[in-house]
């Protein structure tokens, strides 16, 4: 083997946990993936610049945060809340953070590949931290990821960001309180390996009552105040009541809203517990991809609902198709 072919295998090698780095950052799976691509293009355009001896992981993060934040830079977008949609009731609570580029990742991606690798712990992944941290500065953002999830010491993110250890220590100050007040208090509760035992139960539970059309059990298992979005669609509701009148719809065959049978398999994204919809509208004889479902489970009972599109289930390795 060369050293030109060794350093792409080298290189190579980084590619799981650089894209969840630039996820991270970035809050979309899809641009993650061109992230990273953009950064081992990067890396092997200037692989002559890695000096003898330094560490190839360090220098290929530095140049996967720069192509990160020089995409940030040209999108320069910022997380807003939700507007309402004419003629909808959204319930009486707060409108949610609305993040129209926010996508689910998928699990199968999060595993180590080798037994020396740390498993990505759900909190440093869970949507609700993708969210809060979307609401930090670019800079902030790289920050906080290096200091508080990666570990990293001020000294080694200063260097990987071409900054002051100063200016790291203030960017992190800066970074801590900002995120504090887009997380829910009860965060600290939540379980850190992903899905837990109630929280599988009840996803099944709502898989059979929802395949079954039961309205009456769907209800049954959310919270009163539950938010369901639908990111990038600009739908939203803050109830149980506004929900189920927009669900419903969808469910009963006698309405023009109505979709067709449904069909659940349980996803894994975020370390959340997750399914994937599936329908058969009335008149054929598959049932095709509609939604793939991120769920907050709160004392056995759903208290928020995510759901994405369904085309990142062929990315997801789950089928666009099923019979």
């Amino acid at each position: 083997m060369t050293s030109t072919e060794d350093f792409a295998v080298r290189a190579e090698a980084h590619r799981r946990e650089l894209r969840v780095h630039c996820y991270r950052l970035a809050g979309s799976f899809d641009e993650a993936e061109d992230l990273v691509q953009e950064t081992l293009l990067r890396a092997w355009r200037s692989r002559d610049q890695l000096e003898d001896g330094a560490s190839l992981r360090a220098w290929l993060y530095k140049i996967a945060t720069n192509t990160c934040l020089d995409f940030l830079r040209r999108v320069d977008r910022r997380p807003r809340t939700y507007a309402p949609v004419a003629g909808m009731d959204h319930g009486d609570g707060t409108p949610p953070d609305f993040l129209e580029w926010l996508q689910p990742f998928p699990d199968a991606l999060l595993d180590p590949e080798r037994p020396d690798e740390e498993a990505v712990a759900r909190e440093t992944v869970e949507l609700v931290f993708l969210i809060a941290i979307q609401h930090l500065t670019p800079q902030q953002r790289a920050v906080f990821v290096f200091r508080e999830v990666l570990g990293w010491t001020a000294a080694e993110t200063a260097a990987a960001m071409d900054l002051s250890v100063a200016s790291v220590n203030s960017a992190l100050q800066r970074a801590k309180p900002g995120l504090r007040r887009h997380l829910p208090e009860d965060r600290a509760q939540w379980s850190t390996q992903g899905p837990t035992a109630e929280e599988r139960k009840v996803i099944d539970a709502y898989m059979a009552v929802s395949q079954s059309g039961n309205l009456d059990g769907i209800a049954d298992l959310l919270t009163s105040d539950i938010v369901l979005t639908m990111p990038p669609n600009p739908f939203w509701f803050t109830s149980r009541a506004a929900m189920m009148a927009f669900v419903g719809q969808s469910l009963n065959p006698v309405v023009p809203m109505y979709l067709g049978e449904w069909k659940y398999l349980p996803a894994a994204v975020n370390r959340m517990p997750a399914v994937a919809g599936y329908v058969r509208r009335p008149g054929t004889t598959i049932f095709r991809a509609q939604t793939l479902e991120a769920l907050r489970v709160r004392d056995g009972r759903i208290a928020e609902i995510t759901t994405f599109e369904p085309h990142l289930l062929a990315a997801f390795g789950m089928p666009l198709v099923i019979r």
